[in-house]
């Protein structure tokens, strides 16, 4: 069965498609243009009431919010590609820890700039420069604790790559490439190096292949 992945071209899908690709599953992209408020018609909401992405379908079985999702296909096949969630329960623990610092401490800051820097000019909204000032500052307190850490280990969950260091990958890029704030990454020496790592992965050059980014 090819799973349906709604919305690839944007940065929370591509967060699930590089899981797939990572855990040789078989996948085909579903266009959901946000520009045009597809995500808020009638049929796209009976899949996700919120008008979120992404969304999955996987024969009969849908599910929604991207971190879930790889969640469960990490451990669905976690016997098939690489291995994601560790192999002790104190990896899978470290791994769950770094996955909700990326979710509640690297992930805000980061979607408040792609949100003012990058979508409001397009939709003709304006930018909230005290926001942007406060989600630099947020982000380079964050990055300075992810400097001390990889300085201690390769990867943010030990010694091996994990779903903890894939989450980063969509919203990263935004960082390093389209919002001016790469010096935070170029800054921090283990920073820059686990980034360079991580997103030189085939995986993720495939991502980057398959689907250009919506901005």
């Amino acid at each position: 069965m090819v799973v349906k992945v709604y919305g690839p071209i944007y940065g929370c899908p591509k967060r699930v498609v590089v899981c797939l690709i990572e855990k040789e599953i078989e996948f085909e992209g579903v266009h959901v243009d946000l520009f045009k408020g597809e995500n808020k018609e009638a049929q796209f909401l009976k899949l996700q009431p919120f008008g979120s992405l992404p969304v999955i379908q996987d024969g009969d079985y849908t599910l929604y919010e991207s971190r879930a999702i790889i969640r469960y296909y990490a451990e669905k096949y976690k016997d098939q590609g690489t291995d994601l969630l560790g192999k002790t329960i104190e990896e899978r623990g470290l791994v769950e820890q770094w996955l909700e610092v990326e979710a509640h401490n690297f992930h805000p800051p980061i979607y408040d700039l792609v949100i003012n820097l990058l979508f409001a000019p397009l939709m003709g909204a304006p930018s909230d420069q005290k926001v942007i000032e406060e989600s630099d500052k947020k982000l380079e307190k964050v990055l300075d604790v992810y400097e001390e850490r990889l300085s201690k280990s390769k990867y943010l969950a030990g010694e091996f790559f994990s779903l903890a260091d894939l989450s980063h990958l969509p919203f990263g890029h935004y960082l390093v490439n389209q919002t001016g704030r790469g010096n935070l990454v170029r800054e921090r020496k283990h920073v820059s190096a686990w980034w360079d790592d991580v997103s030189n992965r085939p995986s993720w050059k495939k991502v980057l292949q398959l689907y250009k980014y919506a901005v």
